[in-house]
């Protein structure tokens, strides 16, 4: 793996569909059900207790999304967003980020405008070939299985700050 492109993020940004989760939807009478890996979510607090931001960017609205950004500490939410590529700009001015220093995980064609406009275009394996020819970084794990734990702690690895975050767990 070439962590040198790690080296500089300061934000990452995640679709939801097929990289949080496997891309499966379940509808129950009047419930919208996703399942999220936790391994991925102690991956996304590492980052932002590291102090990596970390935002959410999809095409859907969920309230199941919405609980799961509550109990990970996910503020950055641009939920219901038809054009991805649009909201970076947003993003850059309400961080004071670089698009170079924003990273984005994404996996199917709705991604690719923000994926060609941000510094570290990111993808799962899974995802769709147009994604992964546009992609810097391709994980070897699938959407919902580990491919954005697999991301946070090449971030983490790369800027020194893997045995500092994950210290505790050895005490």
């Amino acid at each position: 793996m070439n962590d040198s492109i790690f080296k500089k993020v300061k934000m990452l940004l995640l679709d939801v569909d097929g990289v949080l989760t496997e891309g499966e939807i379940i509808y129950g009478s009047d419930t919208e059900i996703k399942k999220f890996s936790v391994r991925d979510g102690l991956g996304i607090r590492l980052l932002m207790t590291s102090g990596i931001m970390v935002g959410i960017v999809t095409a859907r609205k969920s309230d199941a999304l919405i609980k799961r950004c509550k109990d990970l500490g996910i503020e950055t939410i641009f939920d219901g967003i038809s054009d991805k590529g649009k909201v970076l700009e947003k993003i850059c001015a309400d961080t004071g980020f670089a698009a170079e220093e924003i990273a984005f995980m994404g996996d199917d064609l709705p991604d690719i405008p923000l994926l060609k406009r941000v510094g570290i275009p990111l993808t799962v394996a899974d995802s769709v070939d147009e994604v992964k020819k546009i992609a810097a970084f391709t994980s070897s794990k699938n959407g919902g299985k580990g491919a954005v734990r697999e991301i946070c702690e090449a971030i983490l690895k790369a800027q020194g700050l893997w045995e500092v975050s994950t210290e505790k767990f050895y005490k």
